[in-house]
């Protein structure tokens, strides 16, 4: 474990490293951010958004929190969408859960998890709504697995179903919404490859909030 004080010697190097790769970073860096993503993931030490995708400072805006969920009574959540959308006009948006996710599996546990319940309950409730799938799983790691799984593409509906998001996407095209897994046993990013438009235009009918009667098209990059 790295001693506390080494964390300031460790920043110093960082800067030294990036001031010697490009002597203006700082100062570009002291801009106002134009983030293209917004990462919404778990809080897990194990997932560093910038370390696995090769971004830099700058390039991601990132909310985090136990089992990357989009809850829509949370205001932190809802308030990072929100300024990601509509001030930082970000083109994507990101749920990334990862494989052996203490929260997911927490969840799973048939017990009372004191002040994690009501937070847990929402994944206990994507464990309900697809109880047969996962029911029919024999092996329990897969099934936590898949948990994992489903738990990203929910939480990824959820922000399909916001305003902000909506009408965002009909003005401009964007942000599109997409559901990762991060594989802690191999380092790799696994795509669900979750259907942005046919999510939308299943859901229009109860969730739709921007008062338009067309269906969206295919045609987004």
């Amino acid at each position: 474990m790295t001693h506390y004080e080494q964390l300031f010697e460790n920043n110093k190097k960082w800067v030294d490293a990036m001031m010697e790769t490009d002597p203006h970073f700082f100062e570009v860096l002291n801009n106002d951010q134009k983030p293209d993503y917004l990462y919404i993931s778990c809080s897990d030490s194990r997932v560093p958004v910038n370390e696995i995708t090769g971004l830099m400072p700058g390039e991601v805006f990132v909310h985090r929190n136990m089992a990357n969920l989009v809850n829509n009574i949370d205001l932190n959540v809802m308030t990072v969408i929100n300024y990601a959308v509509v001030h930082l006009k970000v083109k994507h948006i990101v749920v990334c859960g990862h494989y052996n996710c203490g929260g997911v599996k927490a969840a799973m546990q048939p017990k009372d998890m004191g002040i994690l319940n009501p937070w847990l309950r929402n994944i206990r409730d994507v464990y309900r709504l697809h109880h047969t799938e996962l029911n029919a799983i024999t092996d329990e790691h897969e099934r936590y697995d898949r948990l994992v799984e489903l738990n990203v593409i929910e939480q990824s509906t959820n922000i399909i179903k916001t305003a902000v998001v909506q009408k965002q996407f009909y003005q401009t095209g964007y942000p599109i919404v997409h559901g990762w897994v991060f594989d802690l046993k191999n380092g790799l990013i696994k795509d669900l490859n979750i259907n942005f438009i046919e999510i939308l235009n299943n859901i229009r009918e109860i969730y739709d909030l921007t008062g338009m009667d067309s269906t969206y098209s295919e045609g987004v990059d």
